[in-house]
């Protein structure tokens, strides 16, 4: 028994009598080094046991993949809808276009050339011809027309963000309408023109910037310098469509001057006509209320 204990003591790779393997849970037994300890991150295991390298860089190359084919996909679809890349050619404009338009817009009258530029087959942009349609100043006329509303709507005490948000809701949807009403009305009339969607929202646009006048000129003056100034935004809004218009509708001999003839041409005479004429109606009908 005693040489049996000094045969233990003296080499220490001998196991108990009762054990059959060895305690490798502490990490300090002969294999500890060759196989580490692996474990959940919250129980301290690296994620790196669970996906190696290889399949981690496949995936970020999948994932990237399905990435660029998804925005390419929704690209498409939208310029088809909107034509996305059109409509910076209705935004290119500067100071002195927007200072322009709007003093043609108040003063139609002294304008004489009306004719659209353009440029191999190509619309000039509207910083370089006055005549040219665009949205920054509808979109911000738009914008304004809804501040002023609740100026208005402030001085009357009857501001409330709802009755805000149903003013805009309004002219949004009166704009809408209008749009497809004429775009339904050159259908029926069969008119061969060159205007789009974003020309005819872009000619229903520019009536806000005579309704933002009148509406300030109306709480300022009252009543009388409102239907003043409103009566004379109506008269050049009307006269800026026919002769904005009427080169777009209305036949190459019509556009030229020539007296118009045929009942094809008078049914578009008319339209352009009445295309103008509900211009001070909806002018008249956004605003009314606004000054009491």
């Amino acid at each position: 028994a005693a040489s049996k204990r000094r045969l233990r003591g003296s080499n220490p790779n001998i196991a108990a009598p009762h054990q059959l393997f060895d305690d490798t849970s502490s990490g300090t037994g002969p294999l500890a080094a060759e196989y580490p300890n692996h474990g959940s991150p919250a129980l301290g295991i690296p994620t790196q046991a669970f996906l190696s390298e290889p399949m981690s860089n496949f995936a970020m190359a999948y994932g990237s993949s399905l990435a660029s084919q998804g925005k390419e996909m929704v690209d498409k679809n939208i310029d088809r809808i909107i034509p996305v890349s059109k409509l910076k050619y209705y935004f290119a404009v500067d100071t002195v276009y927007v200072g322009k338009k709007i003093g043609l817009l108040f003063f139609p009258f002294m304008h004489q050339d009306w004719e659209v530029r353009y440029q191999q087959d190509i619309p000039v942009a509207p910083r370089f011809d006055v005549n040219a349609p665009d949205l920054y100043i509808p979109v911000m006329a738009f914008i304004t027309y809804i501040l002023v509303a609740g100026l208005a709507l402030g001085t009357q005490n009857n501001f409330s963000p709802e009755i805000l948000g149903m003013q805009a809701s309004s002219a949004l949807a009166w704009l809408i309408v209008e749009v497809f009403a004429i775009l339904l009305s050159l259908y029926l009339v069969t008119v061969n023109t060159d205007l789009t969607t974003v020309d005819l929202v872009a000619f229903s646009g520019y009536k806000y910037v005579g309704m933002i006048w009148a509406v300030l000129c109306g709480l300022l003056f009252g009543k009388t310098g409102y239907y003043l100034l409103l009566a004379w935004c109506s008269i050049s809004i009307v006269f800026f469509m026919v002769r904005t218009l009427r080169l777009k509708i209305l036949s190459e001999a019509a556009a030229e001057g020539v007296l118009v003839r045929g009942a094809r041409n008078q049914l578009r005479m008319y339209l352009t006509m009445a295309i103008a004429a509900v211009q001070p109606l909806f002018m008249y009908w956004l605003t009314y209320h606004l000054v009491r």
